[in-house]
């Protein structure tokens, strides 16, 4: 290990890219007195260049970090340089974090929070997995590589990363994109999900006159579901509001068809009547456990939480709207909200069920937004802002836009949450050219 905590692991060509593994070893808590003096953790970064740079080039060119979205996601891994990824490269070397508690960083899932202690210390160590401490890893990481000021990009969560970083080290910044993540800067979770839910609900009319078969057949599913016993393969039991979760898909231009091939060989014939395919369960397995990212439904409402508790929002809000009841007939799909029994029906999340009660109830978050700071940035920056996105709110998106100084918005409808999957070299082109244009 280098005395900046820095190690190299491996490296890797193939492709047309180079790679390199990196190691950085952190503060668990950067904002403690002596932040040195206490616990470290490690953060993993994988480095990409394209192999169109000889490596000597490559060292002399610009940073980019990537920031995904999530929370809880590990950084995406790559077998070749495509879509945003390959424009990026014609100039940067990009920087993938598993931000902290995922991927091959120090992890933080079912297996190790026990080794914490109680319910109680588990919780008070995931109050430090929030977007200040990992822009606060990204700016040790930043020095560590040796880097000026860098360009950051952030997708979703991603882009509310991006956004505390432009509140507390905006000096370690050349430029932000963001894409489909403008987070509000004030008020409690409950307004996300007020928004959102409408943005579900219209999104759920919108698939349902494209695919009005599906209809029929969401309605058959959640009556057999109430009758009939299904088991996923994990052994849990698929409920109608587990099923319901499949709505995920819906938050997309990529994928929002793939839902349709989900629901059409949800049935198959048995010695005992009419039972959901193999197929069928297998595929919403993925999408209804928090296996892989159990960060993800821990961590999920405190990304809104500033100074005040969050008290499950999404659950709370959802008595506002009951046709999103899992009783409801028709049966609406759900987007990507978080409710306590997420904790009971999924095995991955049933040993923390404690934890995430305690994280519901703090109070005392600490703000993730300097608004002033924002209001004086100087920071070029530019935000894509999709009109229908069903995850991040146009209007509320839009609010936090103009309270950002210099900040150029180019709202569109020609794209959903997952727009850098569908367009992803024309998107990142347009917010670096926008960025630019404003800085110059």
């Amino acid at each position: 290990m280098a005395e900046n905590g820095h190690r190299v692991r491996a490296c890797h060509a193939f492709r047309g890219m180079r790679t390199v593994e990196h190691e950085f070893q952190a503060p668990l808590d950067h904002f403690a007195t002596d932040p040195a003096g206490g616990e470290t953790i490690t953060v993993f970064a994988r480095e990409y260049v394209s192999a169109e740079h000889s490596p000597a080039e490559a060292e002399r060119l610009p940073w980019l970090l990537y920031l995904q979205g999530g929370p809880g996601g590990r950084g995406n891994r790559w077998g070749s340089l495509g879509g945003w990824a390959k424009a990026a490269a014609r100039e940067f070397r990009i920087l993938m974090l598993d931000q902290r508690g995922t991927g091959l960083s120090t992890p933080a899932d079912r297996h190790t929070l026990p080794l914490r202690g109680a319910d109680q210390e588990q919780a008070a160590y995931l109050e430090h997995f929030r977007a200040d401490s990992i822009v606060a890893d990204a700016e040790l990481i930043r020095r560590a590589l040796g880097s000026g000021p860098w360009t950051v990009y952030g997708q979703s969560y991603g882009g509310f990363c991006a956004l505390t970083y432009l509140s507390f080290a905006p000096e370690g910044l050349k430029e932000a994109l963001v894409t489909g993540g403008l987070p509000p800067l004030t008020g409690p979770a409950d307004d996300v999900y007020r928004a959102t839910f409408q943005r579900v609900a219209a999104r759920n009319a919108e698939y349902f006159s494209w695919y009005p078969e599906d209809r029929t057949t969401v309605e058959r599913i959640a009556r057999h579901l109430r009758g009939t016993l299904e088991v996923l393969p994990d052994g849990s039991p698929l409920t109608v509001e587990r099923f319901q979760m499949v709505g995920a898909l819906l938050g997309g231009n990529t994928r929002v068809d793939s839902l349709h091939s989900l629901l059409e060989d949800a049935f198959t014939d048995s010695v005992t009547g009419p039972r959901l395919s193999d197929a069928f369960l297998d595929q919403v397995q993925g999408l209804v456990s928090r296996r892989s990212n159990p960060l993800y439904a821990l961590m999920h409402e405190s990304i809104y939480a500033q100074g005040q508790a969050t008290d499950w929002a999404a659950w709370r809000v959802l008595e506002e709207f009951p046709e999103f009841r899992p009783e409801a007939e028709p049966l609406l799909l759900t987007g990507e909200m978080v409710y306590p029994w997420y904790f009971r029906q999924d095995p991955a999340l049933a040993p923390l069920a404690g934890v995430a009660q305690l994280l519901a109830a703090k109070q005392d978050w600490m703000n993730l937004y300097d608004l002033d700071r924002l209001a004086a940035n100087t920071v070029p920056a530019a935000a894509a802002v999709y009109a229908d996105d069903i995850y991040v709110d146009r209007k509320l998106s839009l609010e936090t836009a103009a309270r950002i100084k210099g900040l150029q918005v180019w709202e569109t409808g020609d794209f959903h949450h997952d727009g850098i999957a569908d367009d992803g070299e024309a998107i990142f082109a347009r917010l670096l050219g926008m960025a630019r244009s404003a800085g110059s």
